[in-house]
């Protein structure tokens, strides 16, 4: 189960920030973002070795985009399709509108279920894939939105009811000044409490799961982007800016 955490401010300099973790299997191969795609030119994304897709990922039109599972559809399943490729798909769009119309209209029966977040600058949507035919989409709203493998801010997520109240209280990241610590802060946290492990941001490992990266992301008004990356569960490792200039 990851998560992905999105603050909209329109009419900000920096109108778009995510964070998110990702939770996987620990013996499930895969490489850092960059541009792995001959056949997407210009889209970002960590590589998933196992099938080729990507979790989230950053087009060249400043697209950015993250799949998650929902409940009880961990792994692969025989005769679907990727869900590795749903990121990649809607990163190389123009624009967020544009990816919304192109996905939206996919048979969702060919992946096993899903949540999709897709976002720019200017726009944000949640689709939801429950194996059913029609995908169902909703606008993100402006603040702050956490999807797990539930539906946004959904308050039957013992994570979402833990941390939504926190990242809503802290301070946004400031990509001008470089200050991104109190959002780095919330990620590295493994602590839970009555809940049990459901509840931690960081998942700490446990029979061969557990959060292996995590990433802090900016979009500009003016089409600038930073993108943050921790190699491994945040706080074992620094984020370093990715080169996504040539993106």
């Amino acid at each position: 189960m990851c998560t992905i955490v999105l603050l909209r401010r329109p009419n900000h300099r920096w109108p778009l920030l995510v964070a998110a973790n990702r939770d996987e299997r620990l013996d499930r191969a895969w490489a850092p973002p960059a541009p792995h795609w001959p056949s997407w030119p210009g889209v970002t994304g960590g590589l998933d070795h196992s099938a080729g897709g990507t979790w989230m990922a950053l087009g060249p039109q400043g697209v950015m985009a993250a799949v998650l599972n929902r409940p009880g559809s961990l792994g692969p399943e025989a005769g679907k399709r990727s869900r590795g490729e749903l990121p990649l798909m809607a990163a190389s769009a123009a624009s967020a509108g544009q990816a919304l119309a192109a996905l939206g209209a996919l048979d969702a029966r060919a992946w096993r279920p899903f949540n999709l977040v897709i976002a720019d600058a200017h726009a944000a949507f949640f689709l939801r894939g429950t194996g059913a035919t029609r995908i169902e989409v909703e606008p993100l709203d402006e603040g702050v939105t956490m999807v797990t493998a539930q539906d946004p801010n959904d308050p039957a997520s013992p994570r979402i009811r833990r941390h939504l109240p926190r990242f809503r209280d802290a301070a946004p990241p400031d990509p001008d000044a470089d200050d991104w610590s109190a959002w780095e802060g919330l990620l590295a946290d493994g602590d839970y409490g009555e809940a049990g492990i459901a509840e931690a941001l960081r998942v700490p490992p446990a029979r061969g799961f557990g959060t292996v990266c995590a990433s802090l992301l900016a979009l500009g008004a003016q089409g600038g982007r930073r993108w943050r990356f921790c190699p491994g569960p945040a706080g074992s490792a620094p984020f370093r800016d990715l080169d996504i200039a040539a993106a």
